[in-house]
């Protein structure tokens, strides 16, 4: 009896457009659409103009992604955990659907943080992000930190801020010792995290692109699917589940 292999899965906004949420750099993307609104997301801005934080909450309070409902793709990578399969998500999404579709919390880095939760810059406590949300909807347009009255932001890696580099090791360490790595809804382009495809295929893992748009991954991909990834991940999946049994 042969081991199952270790699948890594590096998930970008592509996986979460099913379930409403768009994408950033897309031919539709946010950025593209409104490059002002970038400036609500880079930490040097938010920091330095209350104006700034003051459209960042309504925009977070505005958002749809906090009701978002996971979609056949993330039930389809949970499912891969619940058939037996070893799997680690690495995603460079914020919207938490990876767990909400089932997925051991455990099992998934999160490389730019999460908007289900708020942080405070000053001392570090988290919280709900409904809770600083709520307090928007009763009147704080900027709500300060309960704890220190520091400044609180959403729980993601905002523009001009690193990465957390225990996560990124660990997100490293995982495309090193899977045998696949799978990249799906990711354009590929923002390093590190576009990298680890790169440090997947070098340590022999077989390396699967999933996206609409060509990715700078794809010709040392082993295999590159251009479907829609609703139903293309959940089919590449249960192969995968297959092969590995």
């Amino acid at each position: 009896m042969t081991s199952k292999p270790l699948v890594a899965v590096l998930s970008g906004a592509g996986i979460s457009t099913d379930s409403g949420i768009p994408d950033y750099r897309g031919p539709n993307g946010l950025w593209r659409r409104d490059p002002e609104a970038e400036k609500l997301v880079t930490y040097e801005y938010y920091m330095g103009d209350p104006e700034i934080r003051r459209r960042s909450w309504l925009m977070r309070r505005d958002s749809r992604a906090l009701g978002a409902e996971p979609n056949a793709a993330h039930r389809a990578v949970a499912e891969l955990e619940r058939a037996g399969v070893p799997v680690r998500v690495i995603t460079q999404n914020v919207d938490g659907l990876h767990q909400l579709a089932g997925l051991s919390a455990r099992k998934v880095l999160e490389l730019h943080g999460t908007a289900r939760e708020y942080v405070c810059t000053g001392c570090h406590v988290r919280g709900p992000m409904e809770d600083a949300l709520g307090r928007v909807a009763g009147g704080e347009d900027d709500p300060p930190c309960l704890a220190c009255g520091g400044i609180l932001k959403s729980a993601t890696v905002m523009f001009g801020e690193r990465l957390d580099p225990e996560v990124l090791g660990q997100a490293v360490a995982i495309s090193k010792a899977c045998q696949v790595f799978v990249a799906v809804g990711s354009s590929l382009q923002v390093q590190p995290a576009a990298g680890l495809a790169g440090v997947a295929a070098d340590h022999g893992a077989r390396l699967v692109v999933v996206n609409a748009e060509p990715t700078p991954y794809d010709e040392v991909a082993d295999e590159v699917v251009r479907e829609p990834i609703g139903t293309a991940l959940p089919a590449l999946l249960r192969r995968v589940a297959a092969e590995g049994g």
